[in-house]
């Protein structure tokens, strides 16, 4: 399939690691080179500035979705192609959801994690058909690759849908993986049509 767009979650700080803010700049700017609206928080700090900022500067879309209260902090970033406020985390993944055809992870804590782990999940309950990828970025999720290990083996994801998020180190491999058409069954074991899809 075409992605049309990307939503990005990552980290609000840039991480102990340069090896982060130059993982976001080069998803940033492949999106946009080529063709890929980015979807992200619309924060302005952190990897989430770096994501934005690389997409503007190689010509992108960049679609940011923020909630009111940290709109109302400052924290928005000022030179989007679209910005969204939003009154609440629930609304802003569910928009960023509606808007994207895929969603990729950088390095982040809790709230990556979480809006990662709720597109899987909604993907999981056919909510949506849309794929998930973790950019593995010097072995920042291999602890999430084994988390899913255990969850497979220990009966608590069907092996089926194991499909359902990719690990890759290397973002052209990742996002060739968010390009495939989804092929996992739902959490009772039937396919994914009529879910909505990219």
């Amino acid at each position: 399939m075409t992605l049309g767009s990307v939503a990005v979650f990552c980290g609000s700080s840039f991480g102990a690691s340069p090896a982060y803010a130059d993982a976001a700049r080069l998803t940033g700017r492949t999106l946009a080179e080529r063709g890929i609206d980015v979807v992200y928080g619309g924060g302005h700090v952190g990897l989430m500035g770096v994501v934005a900022d690389a997409a503007l500067e190689a010509g992108g879309r960049v679609l940011g979705v923020i909630p009111r209260q940290l709109h109302d902090r400052e924290l928005a970033h000022p030179g989007l192609t679209e910005l969204h406020v939003v009154e609440s985390m629930h609304a802003r993944k569910q928009l960023m959801a509606d808007l994207s055809d895929a969603f990729i992870a950088l390095p982040g804590g809790a709230g990556t994690l979480e809006e990662v782990a709720e597109q899987w999940t909604w993907a999981q309950l056919t909510i949506h058909a849309k794929p998930s990828g973790f950019l593995d970025v010097d072995g920042f999720w291999a602890p999430m690759r084994t988390m899913l290990h255990s969850m497979v083996s220990e009966g608590f994801v069907r092996p089926e849908q194991s499909g359902i998020v990719s690990f890759s180190g290397d973002l052209d491999t990742l996002l060739g993986m968010l390009a495939a058409p989804p092929s996992w069954t739902d959490k009772w074991g039937g396919d994914t049509t009529g879910a909505p899809q990219p």
